[in-house]
């Protein structure tokens, strides 16, 4: 059995649980983590049904025949050809796996046009949210998963060391520059593509936390916020180090340094099976609050990682979800000082049986290499 067979089956064991006769997924991560197949949304009609009991079944363009086929290994492929009505295969689908008063729990990104076409095919259907499943399901990431995310990890500390090595090179630079030899870096080393739009935050830009890249040169004794990470066999790298290229750095700089260093050591620390997630995010923001920054540190220590970026579990006061094995997330304190510069530490980790194992490894200090 596969991978993807395996998490179909599993999938349909939470349906029955979730009282669900059915998952309708849409074009996203979901429909490729059950299935193998991946594309991007359209205005096309293309879902995979999985049922609570028996096989499941795509409904796609004929177009996609063979890339379904030889991506997946759901076998069951109902085809309409364009002039065609698709709603036509997706309403005899629904009698042949008697949906139609059933409870079907829908992608959480389809696209309204499709929703409203099923509620109109099926009127007297429940629907819900995927997520009620999926959620839960990809939270504990497998050994294909798990391998994939070191690989992403280890590519992420790759373009890290490369990058720091410019030194004096990067003086005058604008983020925008780097950002491109990131990204141009993390391609050479073999990312499939980048996971998110990567992060170069000089100066005063670094306390803006989700400050991407603009024209503003990078000078000796910048600060700068390093945030990216790039898709490793479909899965991301996700990793933050805030750097000093060249030159010293400015007053209080070092000492914010090492607070964020002490609060990202402390959160690793506390992570093991049975924690609540939201006992990781005290974790960190107990140092830095007792270091006087606390009103400094304006967003959650971290957030899970895996086909999406951004997944349960999340490290935040409020989320009660207990860690278990197979867990991966970031943990990302940070402190940001308007108009002065900011600092953020990341890396991945994934829960293991005792504790941690973390997936970047990259050097953390701020000092060139």
């Amino acid at each position: 059995m596969s991978a993807f067979e395996d998490r179909t089956r599993r999938c349909q064991d939470r349906l029955a649980d979730a009282g669900a006769d059915a998952a309708v997924l849409f074009p996203s991560t979901n429909l490729f983590y059950a299935s193998g197949f991946r594309e991007e949304p359209m205005e096309r009609h293309l879902f995979l049904v999985i049922p609570s009991e028996g096989e499941p079944a795509f409904v796609a363009p004929e177009m996609y025949d063979e890339q379904i086929r030889d991506a997946s290994w759901v076998e069951d492929v109902r085809l309409w050809a364009d002039g065609e009505d698709p709603i036509a295969v997706v309403s005899d689908l629904a009698d042949e796996m008697d949906l139609r008063g059933g409870r079907l729990l829908v992608d959480d990104t389809m696209w309204a046009l499709f929703t409203q076409d099923l509620r109109e095919t099926l009127p007297d259907a429940t629907f819900g949210l995927a997520s009620e499943v999926f959620d839960d399901l990809r939270m504990r990431k497998d050994e294909t998963e798990l391998a994939a995310l070191r690989r992403a990890g280890q590519l992420a500390d790759e373009v890290s060391v490369e990058i720091r090595e410019l030194g004096e090179d990067a003086i005058g630079m604008t983020e925008t520059e780097l950002a491109a030899e990131i990204d141009r870096r993390l391609a050479e080393n073999g990312g499939e593509e980048v996971a998110f739009g990567t992060i170069a935050g000089s100066g005063p830009n670094g306390a803006k936390p989700h400050h991407r890249h603009d024209d503003r040169e990078i000078r000796r004794g910048d600060p700068v916020v390093l945030d990216f990470g790039a898709y490793a066999d479909d899965y991301p790298g996700d990793q933050t180090r805030t750097v000093v290229f060249a030159g010293d750095p400015p007053e209080g700089f070092a000492e914010v340094h090492e607070v964020v260093h002490e609060a990202q050591q402390a959160a690793v620390e506390a992570v093991e099976p049975g924690v609540r997630a939201e006992e990781i995010d005290r974790a960190a923001r107990e140092v830095i609050e007792d270091a006087g920054y606390g009103d400094r540190f304006v967003h959650r220590t971290g957030h899970g990682v895996g086909l999406d970026v951004h997944e349960d579990p999340y490290i935040v006061d409020g989320d009660e979800t207990e860690l278990e094995p197979g867990m991966v997330f970031s943990v990302e304190p940070g402190v940001y000082l308007p108009g002065e510069f900011g600092v953020r530490i990341e890396d991945l980790v994934a829960v293991t049986e005792s504790g941690c194992e973390r997936l970047n490894d990259s050097p953390r200090t701020w000092e060139p290499l």
